[in-house]
């Protein structure tokens, strides 16, 4: 289906971080005539959210039709919040029926490597892997012991097979570039051209890239770090504003010049 594009109007302000969703933020960049993307932060297992937001993306769709609507997941789909599997669901449901990227977050990196690796249980468990798995129908059970490691590793990589959820996750790609804007998980190393950045910066990377207030070549459009708000800078877009502790999952619309938060 093919909608005639119709760009956002804005008063133009830039200021470092908006909760207004009445507000569209002029921006120093812009993507392609006909774009728009709705960017969505950290997931970590709150369906419920998700599946509210993506209602409130169609209808702004709807309500403002656009040549190309695009939905970029920045990462972090599992973990925390109670309802990984449901996410993941979501997701391969929503990218049946709507052009979306999903890109790889640091969470869904802990998930391929428990499976690789069954001794790292007890890391992952620490950062949330206790709720993905209860999600999945599993339980750690006495999780320092080897067998169960591997037991475990064994029976989530068998239903997340059937699920198409291992294939989903060991798919994702790490970042994703539109116009003036690059999209990833948690942000790119200063110095360092777009293009020969190490993976795991990408995924993991905070104190540099978050203080460097230089350019990175685009605007960086990234999650990782919670913030109480959408912040805006020069050179990045914080969209994380921490769903699964504090029950509100961000998405913002980026078009022409413009961004309006959904």
């Amino acid at each position: 289906m093919v909608f005639k594009a119709r760009a956002m109007r804005t008063t133009r302000k830039q200021p470092p971080s908006t909760d207004d969703p009445g507000m569209p933020v002029a921006l120093p960049g812009r993507l392609p005539d006909g774009m728009r993307i709705y960017a969505i932060g950290d997931v970590h297992g709150r369906n419920d959210l998700l599946e509210a937001l993506l209602e409130r993306v169609r209808e702004h769709v709807a309500a403002n039709p656009v040549a190309r609507p695009l939905i970029v997941f920045v990462g972090d789909y599992v973990d925390r919040g109670p309802s990984s599997r449901q996410v993941l669901d979501t997701l391969l449901l929503c990218n049946s029926y709507q052009d979306t990227i999903c890109l790889q977050g640091n969470h869904e990196r802990y998930v391929l490597d428990f499976l690789d690796n069954p001794a790292s249980l007890s890391d992952w468990l620490r950062l949330g892997a206790l709720e993905t798995l209860r999600s999945y129908g599993l339980d750690p059970g006495n999780f320092l012991d080897p067998r169960t490691q591997e037991l475990l590793a064994m029976s989530l990589s068998l239903v997340m097979h059937q699920n198409g959820h291992l294939d989903f996750l060991r798919d994702l790609p790490s970042s994703f570039t539109c116009g003036d804007f690059f999209f990833v998980h948690a942000g790119v190393r200063p110095g360092v051209p777009l293009d020969q950045q190490n993976h795991r910066d990408l995924l993991e990377i905070r104190k540099d890239f978050l203080l460097c207030t230089s350019s990175f070549g685009k605007i960086v459009v990234h999650g990782h770090t919670p913030v109480s708000k959408v912040e805006i800078h020069p050179n990045r877009i914080n969209i994380d504003t921490g769903a699964y502790a504090t029950g509100r999952l961000t998405c913002v619309a980026i078009e022409c010049d413009q961004l309006q938060i959904i």
